[in-house]
């Protein structure tokens, strides 16, 4: 793959549901822990470099008549939540210049001020990471690039419930979509 290079002013890590209630499903072919470690490390070297940091969070009312619910053949079981369920994960160190980002379902931008945020601030480029990678990540991504984003997928700062649905979208969706790396490339493209 040919090297990239990333203007910090122009960028955003956007991190996906790195929060404590989906932190405690296991995931593969990253843990949490890695997926957490590794975000961790692209949103602090990039807010030290001027980019802007945007993490991103699923969160219902505690009703619960705020959730999408459509019939399907897989529907997800989630009937009630723990309280702290939608607490970003303080091993983040979430800083005040960081953008918090609250969805009701699985995109990003659907619903809420992400793409108000980034436009504002003249951004034209995400990086994007979060779990899982088939779901939330992918979601977004897929707006994003409707929306006319570059970008950049961080494939060791994402994971998803099974190898095979995290190696599908970062073969076949994501170079389709931008650029997939790992987080050393990404940090060493980061001038």
């Amino acid at each position: 793959m040919e090297p990239i290079k990333i203007n910090p002013s122009k960028t955003a890590f956007v991190s996906i549901d790195l929060q404590k209630g989906i932190l405690g499903f296991p995931t593969l072919p990253h843990s949490p822990q890695e997926v957490v470690k590794n975000a961790k490390s692209l949103a602090d070297d990039l807010r030290s470099k001027g980019g802007f940091v945007v993490w991103v969070r699923v969160a219902m009312a505690k009703d619960g008549k705020d959730r999408l619910d459509i019939p399907c053949d897989s529907p997800m079981a989630m009937k009630s939540l723990p309280p702290d369920w939608s607490e970003i994960s303080s091993d983040l160190d979430i800083q005040p210049g960081d953008h918090i980002v609250t969805k009701k379902q699985w995109g990003a931008f659907y619903g809420t001020d992400l793409e108000l945020q980034l436009r504002r601030r003249n951004l034209d480029t995400i990086i994007l990471g979060g779990i899982a990678t088939c779901f939330g990540v992918e979601s977004t991504a897929r707006a994003a690039y409707e929306l006319g984003f570059r970008q950049i997928f961080a494939q060791d700062a994402m994971s998803c419930l099974s190898v095979e649905s995290h190696e599908h979208a970062l073969a076949r969706v994501f170079p389709r979509m931008g650029h997939v790396r790992s987080v050393a490339e990404i940090l060493s493209a980061l001038k």
